[in-house]
């Protein structure tokens, strides 16, 4: 059978429900609709929202009607996962577990939707941490592919520890060095620096096995989608397809909101923000343009966030404000409060009178920020940052070098990336309970400002590397026509299990 009436394949998008995996992983569904396919993006009710910009850029933008559909599933209860949250980004990060296997529960439905479909899906695009869904797939005779919200090297480091599952000599070091000879530049870490997911396994555990499964089931996918480009990542991209035994590998980043792509990436673009895919702020889009258009220096602000997940202690609050207030520099810090299963009054809290004392030099957002149009805004000079990968990227295609506080998850090895192989960036602290030292923080804080900071040279050269990727004819332009083009070879075929499913065999 052919996988649609018109020439065009149906694809099925399953991200996962965190604000780092589902941002750029709508954006990517983005191009693919802008390139011709039709897409059902699969959610959860609360979840729905964050859709919005996707849906209303389609409709405005493409040609073909209902180009995006949405399934909306019931959220499945999970003992650890308090009623009424559906999305990992309201609770700390150890439950990144709990929601990969809630989200095994949905096999069932999806099952049933599939077989009900006039127009079934002829592939899966679901996350990384979705392995499960390779199983489903396979029952329907169709094609899954990854989409890996990590970067190549990172992603490399994980594929590792799953295939080789390394143990501790003594279980309580936390600091045995782990070496990856395999992975190109062969890097190390220590126990406490590798994979939270990884180092939460216990055998014989059904959690752990289900997550250990879809880990494996990743291998077995028939291809793997990553936000990166081929400039960055090359030697690990290629490594990675050694590793899988296929080129259907496709680096398709930077993935950026559908209006920065279409903006030319040859010059900056300072309109008024329109990225608010994550949520909503207490300050206005408008009252952070008007304060960035009024520092009168190029380069004069950094730029503070750790992301939509992680939340300081309240100490560590303590010591980023010290250090803020002592460089001297002007600044905007996007602050995220404590979510439940936070210690109440020991997270998340701006120090008393801070704001007043650095009134006119710092700008202090709640909530979401726009973060592509503060870093491209031309006063910002450096990133204060926890190097998630969305993060990372977003930093590259501005040209603003980092200063990085990887705190867990993949953060360690972007690290290694930026600041020991790229040299965009330098290491100011390490560890989600490490307090830095404001006096050396408030040190490089003011010399990432300087003129003559050597790695913003190379950030910029970077820059020029990622927006020419994305230009047309560019090497991430070309991955994603390749991968619209594989997909739209695919069929399901006459014999596959979905076809005789939906006949009533």
């Amino acid at each position: 059978m052919s996988s649609a009436s018109s020439t065009k394949p149906h694809v099925l998008v399953f991200p996962y429900p965190a604000q780092g995996h589902m941002i750029p992983l709508i954006d990517l569904t983005h191009q693919l609709v802008s390139r011709g396919l039709t897409v059902t993006v699969l959610v959860t009710p609360k979840n729905l929202p964050l859709l919005d910009p996707l849906l209303a850029s389609s409709s405005s933008q493409n040609p073909n009607p209902n180009p995006i559909e949405t399934l909306v599933l019931p959220f499945p209860p999970h003992p650890s996962i308090p009623a009424g949250i559906e999305n990992v980004k309201d609770l700390p990060i150890p439950y990144f577990s709990a929601m990969m296997c809630a989200l095994g529960q949905l096999h069932d439905p999806l099952l049933r939707w599939f077989t009900s479909h006039p127009n079934p899906p002829v592939a899966i695009i679901s996350d990384m941490f979705l392995g499960w869904t390779h199983r489903l797939a396979t029952q329907l005779g169709i094609q899954r592919l990854i989409f890996s919200a990590s970067g190549a090297f990172a992603l490399s480091i994980v594929d590792a520890l799953w295939e080789r599952m390394p143990k501790r000599d003594d279980p309580q070091d936390q600091d045995q060095v782990f070496a990856f000879p395999q992975v190109p530049n062969s890097p190390k870490y220590p126990w406490w620096q590798l994979s939270t997911v990884y180092r939460s396994y216990v055998e014989g555990n059904p959690d752990s096995e289900f997550i250990r499964d879809g880990y494996k089931s990743n291998r077995a996918s028939w291809g793997l989608v990553v936000n990166s480009f081929t400039e960055l990542e090359r030697v690990y991209l290629q490594h990675l397809k050694e590793e899988l035994g296929f080129d259907r590998v496709w680096a398709v980043g930077p993935l950026l909101p559908p209006d920065r792509v279409t903006v030319d990436v040859d010059k900056d673009d300072e309109s008024r923000p329109t990225d608010i895919r994550g949520g909503s702020s207490a300050v206005s889009l408008d009252h952070i343009k008007l304060w960035l258009d009024a520092c009168a220096e190029d380069h004069e602000v950094v730029y503070v966030c750790f992301g939509s997940q992680a939340v300081l202690t309240n100490h560590q609050m303590e010591a980023v404000a010290s250090g803020l207030e002592k460089s001297g520099v002007r600044f905007v810090w996007s602050v995220k409060g404590p979510t439940k299963g936070h210690v109440e009054g020991d997270y998340g809290a701006v120090p008393a009178g801070f704001e007043n004392r650095t009134a006119g030099r710092g700008l202090v957002i709640r909530g979401w920020a726009p973060q592509v149009f503060i870093l491209s805004h031309r006063a910002v000079g450096t990133f204060l940052t926890h190097c998630g990968w969305n993060s990372v990227l977003e930093s590259v295609v501005a040209g603003v070098p980092m200063l990085a506080w990887p705190r867990g998850a993949d953060q360690f090895c972007n690290a290694t990336l930026l600041v020991d192989q790229l040299k965009v960036g330098v290491r100011v602290c390490e560890g989600a309970r490490t307090v830095p030292d404001s006096d050396e923080l408030a040190r490089v804080l003011a010399e990432s400002v300087s003129g003559d900071w050597a790695e913003r040279a190379r950030a910029a050269g970077l820059r020029e590397a990622a927006r020419q990727a994305i230009k047309e004819g560019g090497s991430s332009v070309n991955e994603l026509d390749r991968l619209v083009c594989q997909l739209c070879a695919l069929e399901i075929p006459a014999s596959s299990n979905l076809q005789s499913m939906r006949n009533g065999n």
